[in-house]
């Protein structure tokens, strides 16, 4: 159990951080919620109180024997201010100790998150914009936020991320403290990256597919640490049953040829490709116009036809762009490591990609999971660059780490 505190700031999106807060003492955190004065004119005190199960702080002088404008700071494992507002982000940059949640702010030894939500107008005014740069530059994990509808009929990019965003990105910080240094460097601040995820489908008929069991998780926890340390993220989403990040740029797809043409569109503008979709490898030769009907105890035969083969098809386009990096990813079943690695490197070299995740799913590993446990290969260095487990958010870091030194590397 990790001792979490919330500060909520005074905007309109403060109801939101009330979903965020169930979502951390389902997990079993221990959470404090210190609002301030303006957040308690949205949700009041009450309901923070009976949502957390712990007393609300929102006033440095209540309670001063246990001087809690210093130690919630000191005793906190993570510091998450969802909404934060322009006024919040300004006096946070400027040392400011007006109130509670200011003071927790100068006195945390912790990872601090903040998830920023305001008008577009201020989200994009050159103020904000020093006060995140500094903000970051001192460490702090600050999320970009989601476009789309704000208060009244307003819209474009200050609204909050959504609960689940926030709380994965919360729980990977938890999980893994390089993760909050990777996130505020920003090491890849405006690269173009798209990531490939999830399980395509090949239509039997007009009910039925052929699937696979990928749930997207992996590639879902890529994009968003993707974008939590400065890229443009476009997701290309396949079959995935998790939300997708709402900070990222999201294309659907359903087949391998809707991948494969979809991922011929977008890889020419592309610094960074991500395939980690599970793409199916067969395909209906024809596909039944009507529902296929049971015809006694004859069964059924289908004829099968190989898909397109994406990742080698893009990385051997033959107007690629000098110094992008594609990474591929190959799920295996292997009797042992040794096995493992040789399936991984023959792959990576037929498929012509810099970097190949490889992992075992043999016996209903990694599929569906919340772990995984990888090699990382490279094309540059002819061997196991890496192995990387533990969750999918901590894995996703150290994939892009290893894309991060290859990007230097060129």
């Amino acid at each position: 159990m990790s001792r979490i505190v919330l500060g909520v700031a005074g905007g309109i999106a403060a109801y939101k951080a009330c979903e965020l807060l169930r979502r951390f003492t389902e997990a079993g955190h221990e959470v404090t919620v210190v609002p301030t004065e303006a957040a308690l004119n949205f949700v009041g005190e009450t309901t923070w109180a009976a949502l957390s199960g712990r007393p609300v702080h929102t006033a440095v002088f209540h309670d001063a024997h246990e001087v809690p404008h210093v130690r919630l700071g000191q005793t906190a494992d993570l510091v998450v201010v969802a909404p934060a507002t322009a006024d919040l982000l300004a006096r946070a940059a400027t040392g400011r100790a007006d109130d509670l949640l200011t003071n927790v702010l100068l006195t945390a030894h912790c990872p601090v998150l903040m998830a920023p939500a305001m008008h577009t107008e201020m989200w994009l005014h050159p103020a904000t914009a020093a006060n995140v740069t500094t903000l970051r530059e001192r460490g702090v994990v600050v999320m970009d936020p989601a476009s789309g509808r704000l208060t009244g009929a307003d819209t474009g990019p200050g609204r909050l991320p959504e609960a689940a965003d926030i709380h994965a990105v919360a729980t990977s910080l938890l999980d893994d403290p390089a993760a909050a240094a990777a996130s505020a460097r920003r090491d890849l601040s405006g690269v173009r990256l798209v990531v490939a995820t999830g399980g395509t489908r090949e239509a039997l008929d007009p009910v039925r597919f052929l699937g696979n069991a990928s749930s997207g998780l992996m590639g879902l926890s890529i994009a968003r640490a993707a974008a939590l340390r400065g890229a443009e993220v476009t997701v290309v989403a396949a079959h995935v049953e998790h939300p997708i990040p709402s900070n990222c740029t999201v294309r659907q797809v359903v087949s391998t040829g809707d991948l494969a043409e979809t991922m011929t569109e977008l890889a020419p503008d592309a610094e960074v490709i991500v395939m980690a979709v599970a793409a199916a490898d067969f395909t209906l030769a024809n596909r039944c116009g009507g529902k296929l009907k049971k015809d006694g105890d004859s069964g059924l035969n289908l004829q099968l036809v190989q898909t397109t083969d994406v990742l080698h098809a893009i990385s051997h386009r033959a107007d690629r762009p000098q110094g992008q990096i594609i990474v591929g990813f190959a799920a295996e079943t292997a009797g042992d490591t040794d096995q493992l690695i040789e399936l991984g490197r023959t792959k990576l070299a037929r498929k012509g990609c810099e970097l190949l995740v490889l992992n075992d799913v043999s016996s209903g590993r990694v599929f569906g999971q919340p772990d995984n446990h990888v090699f990382i290969l490279s094309s540059a260095q002819d061997g196991v660059l890496a192995e990387r487990h533990g969750s999918k958010a901590r894995v996703a870091h150290r994939i892009l780490d290893a894309i991060s030194a290859q990007r230097t590397a060129h």
